[in-house]
């Protein structure tokens, strides 16, 4: 995707995040702000502010007195308290501030648990069987778009009660508000559609996760259809793009390191410590932040309503933090990675996002243990909050027994 903004001549105090040369390879962009200044501003976007340490995304992500997550996607539009009131927000919980935050997370917490992840496991295994049949017999093709794009999204699907059918419907939705950030307003709220599915499942009760969310009760009370209806787009928004984007980046790694491949191939003890270096290395997931009051931060001077960029991929690739940072160590032993964010909003959904990962790879390596990128120059990668490969062509080196 290309921006619909100036090119950036100094990210220091000029940055855009769907800039070309950011979309393209951020890592030696914020190697280079944390030398020269840990806290970056552009004026884009109204005013926004960007941290590149480990320690100064830490201390925003645990500071609920200064900043605000009314909002968590930076776009042309900054919505002031009465647009989206706190502390319920948009997409609850993760809109949400402090004392509702914790209700609503403790609410929902019971779908989230190890025993719901794993009964989606044989459904996400025999579906990424299903997509690899579908490739059989060829020696060239798109693993993001014929692969990692699929499996997150059809689990969703799967797990809200949705039809299969709807999964194109969700991708939209999703490019719409992650990556399209820089298109004209009034364009975005044009292309948003709610969906119907809501009143299905209220005529139509079922054992799925939208039955849940409309069965759920907080202090005696349903929730209302529209926070039913937030939360259900923030499922589509944290747990599509960011998990199609992980399983992208990995095979983008592993067709560039046949070591690595090797390693997952013969020692397979080693996947779990694997998936965390690889979610470490190419965390997909930027959060954003509004300055809830003017006050001082490290020398800057924060106003009521700035944006603020929580790079957790940043975080990640701290020196100061991780040896070595740069580098995929897949048996890293120690790794308090921060690719599920940090603090009270840290990723409820962590526990589906790595079983989906690791299925995704067990039955790839399983099929193509061996694999290379057909078109180094070929590969694109997603613009926005979310980064991941969008096109990932590989060339198969040897099928699988």
């Amino acid at each position: 995707m290309t921006s619909r903004h100036p090119p950036v001549e100094d990210f220091a105090n000029d940055f855009d995040h769907t800039d070309p040369a950011w979309v393209a390879d951020p890592y030696p962009i914020w190697d280079d702000l944390r030398q020269r200044c840990p806290v970056a501003h552009s004026d884009r976007y109204g005013g926004t502010w960007l941290p590149v340490t480990h320690d100064l995304v830490s201390e925003v992500a645990y500071d609920h007195e200064h900043f605000t997550s009314r909002s968590v996607v930076v776009s042309a539009r900054r919505p002031g308290p009465d647009d989206l009131p706190a502390p319920i927000g948009l997409s609850p919980p993760i809109t949400s501030d402090p004392p509702f935050h914790s209700i609503v997370r403790r609410m929902l917490l019971p779908a989230f648990t190890p025993t719901p992840t794993a009964a989606l496991e044989p459904f996400t295994r025999e579906l990424c069987r299903e997509l690899l049949r579908a490739t059989e017999g060829r020696t060239t093709f798109d693993a993001a778009l014929e692969y990692a794009q699929h499996i997150p999204v059809r689990v969703i699907v799967r797990y809200l009660g949705f039809r299969q059918e709807d999964a194109d419907m969700f991708r939209s939705i999703i490019r719409l508000v992650l990556e399209e950030v820089d298109l004209p307003v009034e364009e975005r709220e044009e292309r948003f559609t709610e969906d119907a599915q809501i009143e299905d499942h209220i005529a139509h009760p079922r054992d799925d996760l939208t039955s849940f969310l409309l069965e759920a009760e907080i202090d005696g009370h349903k929730l209302p259809v529209e926070q039913v209806r937030g939360t259900m787009v923030l499922l589509m928004i944290a747990g599509i793009d960011t998990t199609w984007s992980a399983i992208g980046a990995s095979l983008w790694h592993l067709a560039q390191h046949p070591e690595d491949r090797r390693r997952l191939a013969t020692e397979p003890g080693l996947m779990d410590t694997a998936l965390e270096e690889l979610l470490r290395a190419y965390a997909p997931v930027t959060m954003a932040r509004l300055v809830a009051t003017d006050f001082d931060f490290h020398g800057h001077p924060f106003k009521e309503g700035d944006w603020l960029l929580l790079p957790f991929p940043a975080a990640n690739r701290d020196p100061a933090v991780f040896e070595n940072p740069g580098q995929v160590r897949l048996d890293r032993a120690r790794n308090r990675h921060a690719a599920f964010g940090l603090g009270r909003h840290r990723c409820l959904g962590s526990n589906l996002a790595r079983m989906e990962l690791r299925v995704a790879l067990e039955e790839w390596l399983a099929r193509y243990p061996d694999f290379e990128l057909s078109d180094p120059n070929a590969v694109t990668w997603s613009a926005g909050q979310v980064r991941g490969p969008r096109t990932l062509p590989v060339a198969i080196l040897r099928n699988g027994s």
